[in-house]
Parts: C-alpha cells; structure tokens; sequence
C-alpha cells in the first residue's frame, strides 16, 4: 500500500433510503486520538433519528474536515484516519481536497440499496438489498415498523453480506392485505420471498413481531436452508408485554396522541422526533393500514397477555440462536429473555430501549457478524 493509500476517508453515510445529509451534533474524538475499527467517532442527526458513526478503520484520528453543526452531503469526507508515520503535508493535501469537496458541494452520489419487488401469495412484498458478499442476512423489522428501521444496521453488515431488508405484508410499501394476520401468514410471506429470489441459505434476522415471524419460518423451513437466527427483542418469549402501547400505537388517529405512545420505544426519549411522528401518521393513513394493524394487533395480544408462543417453535429449529435485548425496554422487557437462556447466546444492551437496534446498533450488528463468522 502506498503511503497515500493509507489515507483513509471518513465519509458521511448513507443511513436508510431517503437519507442525503447529515448533521455531527458532537464529534466523540479529537485529532491525534488513536481509534480501532468500531469505535465511535460522532454523533451524526439525520431527518429520522440521531445515531453514532463507527469507525471502519484503525488508526490515528489525523484531521476532523467537518465542524460541528455543519450539514454534509452523505459520501463527503468528514474526517481522516491514518498510521502515524504518514506525513504531515500528505495529510493536509488530503484535507484540502476535502474540505474543498465540500464547499463546493460536488460530492459523488452515494448508491443506496438498491430497491425491489417479488410476488407471494398475490402480495406484492417490498424489499431493499445491499452488499453482494456470497452470506446472505434478511432483516424482518416489527410491527408498525418497515425495512428503514434497520438504517444503522443494513450497511455496515452489508460489508460481510448481501443484505435484504424487508417489508412485512402491512407495512412499509408492501401490500396491505395481511389475510387473517396470523403468524403462520406472515411467515409464509417470508418463506415466499426466499424461493422467490432463489435464496438457499439465509440468515434471519428478526425484531420485535418480525422475531416471532422469523422463529415460525426457521421452524417450518428444511433444516439446513436457515443458517442461523438473530432476534432482537422478539415477540412471542416470555409473558411480559405492554398492552396498553400497542392498543394505543394501533388506536392514535393523529401525531398528538402517537407522540406519548413512542416514547415507550426508545431508552432515549429525544429520540422521539416530529419527523419520526410525522412518517408514522402518514403510514397509519394509507388505506388498509388501520385495518392491519387491528389484525394484527389480534395476533399479538391475548387479552393483556402475549398471543404468540414462539418459544414453542423454536424447539423445531436446531441451529445458532443469538439474542439482543435492551435493558430499558418498555414494549418487551429484557426480563422475557430469560425464556432463551439455555438456548441461546443472550446479550443484555445498556442505554437500549425496544428500538435497540436504533439505538444500539452495533450490539445487533456484531450478534449477526458472529452469526457469520459460524
């Protein structure tokens, strides 16, 4: 490698589909600071959440390009890293450049996931892929949520894997129509888009309702075809559920009575944005959408008690089980997790309501690399 080459460049990402800037509310290192791969370098603010930018790369933190509060079109070099030995006036030819970049806004377009569709059962399932590594991971987000719930965890997976991101029947752009809601329905929407798109070794990766549909298609699949799953506060384990969130996300008819209802998401309440309200009431107002979510919501609950056993079907599937918890949960607590312990590899997240995977994402992010890694 040439001493040039050691340069690497800290670039805005591309976080979710419509992302196209970013704003670094706070930079957590200082130039002249020695980083590894996975640490964190900057709290970046898009038009959906906060999240935390990790490094790619070990080295020396050599030059910070971007100020905070500065909006940086994603793809523009925010900051540099390399060895010590690099010289000081290649550096700063480096950083010109950048900050060059930047002032004159000719920053190349970064490609997102590239978009798609597959028909299952007369349903039109909607889906986002990225990377084209020979592994592949599918992410099945929960209820009310879509394929952009996992911004923070497609790309840096998408390095290892080729990774789908998932509409559920219901949600997102997908078809609507979700049949009687069951689990079984949805399950077998998820095994359709595998033979759909010729998959035959997948890696599944589910949250919250989209763990309990990835545990019913891990039990109902040959053995062999699921390499491995990943459930991010699941559904459907444990007796413990917060009734009263759901009806309420399920029931609110405008942002003001949604808005109470999502701070039981996040450990973070700041994480609850008006543009994240917003984005939900459009969704709850597309046609069909009320009406799924009420069946739904029949699939989900038992009174004020779970309507699922997924723990139950897990018995079928016989291959790895990693399980990523937040400790602040307020929709499943943690304390559900305790029905996996013994047959699975369980992590406990600090700092990580239900949306752990917001707001946490490394910890989900090195549960499917280990997944990976066999």
């Amino acid at each position: 490698m040439s001493t040039e080459d050691a340069i690497a460049k800290v670039t805005m990402p591309k976080w979710g589909l419509s992302m196209k800037s970013g704003k670094i509310t706070g930079w957590l290192v200082a130039e002249g600071d020695e980083v590894a791969e996975g640490d964190e370098l900057a709290d970046i603010d898009t038009d959906k959440i906060t999240g935390v930018l990790e490094s790619s790369e070990s080295g020396v933190v050599r030059r910070i390009i971007a100020e905070t509060n500065e909006d940086v079109p994603v793809g523009g070099t925010i900051a540099l890293i390399a060895p010590a030995h690099v010289p000081e006036e290649l550096v700063d030819e480096a950083a010109r450049a950048a900050r060059e970049e930047l002032d004159s806004g000719a920053v190349e377009e970064v490609a997102g996931p590239a978009l798609g569709t597959v028909q299952v059962d007369g349903r039109t399932l909607s889906y986002a892929t990225l990377g084209t590594a020979e592994e592949t991971v599918l992410l099945v987000h929960g209820y009310g949520g879509d394929k952009n719930s996992w911004l923070f965890v497609q790309e840096p997976l998408s390095t290892r894997a080729t990774v789908h991101a998932i509409d559920l029947p219901g949600h997102g752009d997908s078809t609507k129509d979700v049949g009687d809601g069951s689990l079984d329905t949805l399950a077998g929407a998820l095994l359709g888009f595998l033979r759909q798109q010729g998959i035959e070794r997948v890696h599944l990766v589910g949250h919250s309702l989209g763990g309990a549909v990835v545990t019913a298609a891990a039990a109902a699949r040959e053995p062999g075809k699921i390499a491995s799953l990943t459930l991010v506060a699941p559904a459907g384990y444990g007796d413990a559920i917060n009734a009263g969130y759901l009806r309420g996300f399920a029931a609110a008819s405008s942002r003001r009575e949604l808005k109470p209802h999502l701070v039981h998401l996040f450990a973070d309440p700041g994480q609850v944005t008006r543009q994240l309200a917003d984005d939900l009431m459009k969704f709850k107002r597309l046609d069909g959408v009320q009406q799924a979510l009420d069946s739904l919501l029949g699939t989900l609950l038992d009174g004020d008690r779970p309507g699922i056993d997924a723990a139950g079907l897990l018995q079928k599937f016989a291959g790895p089980v990693r399980v990523v918890w937040g400790r602040a949960d307020q929709v499943l607590p943690a304390a559900n997790a305790a029905a996996l312990e013994g047959r699975a590899q369980v992590t406990y997240v600090d700092d990580a309501g239900h949306m752990v995977h917001m707001e946490q994402p490394s910890a989900v992010v090195d549960a499917v690399t280990g997944a990976l890694d066999g």
